[in-house]
């Protein structure tokens, strides 16, 4: 009998160091029939304008798999942090 489940595989993930971190308190997701867009944004108060400033194109699964992912994050942040 074979194994329907994937086999996990560890990927080494390297950041470079000159790597500038973005904060983005606001999301713009779209989509069509073969790629999700994720825009990421700067809100600011009583700032009548934004700026994107990160854009992300993913397929479909792996949007999927990345809402898994934050929700069990979020999970886990909860139970040390509490409730949001």
């Amino acid at each position: 009998m074979s194994n329907s489940q994937p086999r996990k595989q560890k990927v080494n993930i390297e950041v470079p160091a000159e790597l500038e971190a973005t904060y983005a308190n606001f999301a713009v997701i779209t989509h069509s029939p073969s790629e999700i867009i994720i825009d990421f944004a700067r809100v600011l108060p009583n700032a009548p304008r934004s700026k994107v400033h990160a854009r992300i194109i993913t397929t479909p699964m792996h949007a999927k798999l990345l809402l898994q992912a934050l929700s069990d994050n979020l999970k886990k942040y909860e139970a040390q942090f509490g409730e949001i």
